[in-house]
């Protein structure tokens, strides 16, 4: 991982008993991941999750994929992301509906991605650079041969909001297998802690022509659903991620890639302050439903 070893691949899980718990130890991470889970205790705990649970998680759904479309440079306000249909056109419309598209499948894949993680993120590449108006599939056939499958070679990648040097595709290769085994072991480690390094990781790799920033936060809700941190997808870190801005998102992951205690402490700090302001967020939520219903 890049927060281990820069410009190299992960070590294979049986070298550490669990390398995750490793940076679970790093300084502030304990207070950050405590933060979270009593946020998400609280979000969960309160009234209105008893009756209107369903409601909370579509808007959360909702909000999310606003968050991730505006770091991906369409920064549409709510209620234009709420009334708009046309997003199968090029330029932000389509960055819109890629990131609504991949927030409906996020919760449909827990079950693979416990089974093989590089299978869902195949699948979530083809899910966000195919078109509106037809299926993924009918979609991923017609368009060009890179959506759904690493870069190889020299295959450029279209990621303007990180700068940071690209991996080479046999680096990228590397280090998705060395991820992927990492997952498959399993790991004491908090879910934030995990989380954030599937989204940093694959940040870092950009390991596909388009869309990586859409895929790495789509996985990183992936892992705090499939944790049982967030079961009902309620607390939108991409909410979190946007609010705190696209500068400070770069920051934190320049951190990570650097590879320092201090670097990775940060960027696991940042995401889990974007949790707890999904949290924030899904709060609101809650009371606006409940003032509905009084």
């Amino acid at each position: 991982m890049a927060g281990i070893s820069r410009g190299t691949p992960p070590e294979p899980p049986q070298a550490s008993a669990d390398p995750l718990v490793t940076l679970a130890s790093l300084p502030g991470v304990a207070d950050s991941v405590d933060s979270v889970r009593k946020g998400v205790d609280r979000v969960y705990g309160h009234r209105v999750m008893r009756r209107r649970s369903n409601e909370v998680t579509s808007e959360a759904a909702l909000r999310g994929a606003r968050g991730s479309a505006a770091l991906s440079g369409a920064d549409w306000a709510l209620e234009e992301v709420r009334r708009r249909t046309d997003f199968g056109v090029e330029g932000e419309p389509r960055t819109v509906g890629a990131a609504l598209r991949l927030t409906a499948e996020a919760g449909q894949l827990l079950s693979v991605w416990r089974q093989s993680p590089l299978r869902v993120l195949a699948r979530l590449h083809l899910v966000a650079a195919s078109g509106g108006g037809r299926s993924a599939d009918e979609a991923g056939r017609a368009a060009d041969e890179t959506v759904g499958r690493p870069r190889l070679g020299k295959e450029p990648v279209d990621e303007p909001l990180i700068e940071l040097p690209l991996p080479d595709a046999d680096e990228v290769a590397g280090r998705l297998d060395g991820l992927a085994r990492l997952l498959l072991a399993g790991s004491e480690a908090p879910a934030l802690v995990t989380a954030a390094v599937v989204h940093g990781e694959l940040l870092a790799l950009r390991p596909f022509a388009t869309c990586n920033g859409l895929v790495a936060r789509a996985a990183e809700r992936i892992v705090l659903i499939g944790s049982g941190l967030d079961p009902k997808s309620i607390c939108p870190a991409e909410v979190g991620h946007a609010e705190l801005g696209r500068a400070a998102y770069v920051a934190a992951l320049e951190g990570y890639v650097s590879g320092t205690p201090e670097g990775v402490a940060a960027w696991i700090a940042h995401c889990g302050r974007a949790v707890e302001l999904g949290v924030r967020e899904s709060t609101a939520v809650c009371e606006a439903l409940q003032r509905g219903a009084a």
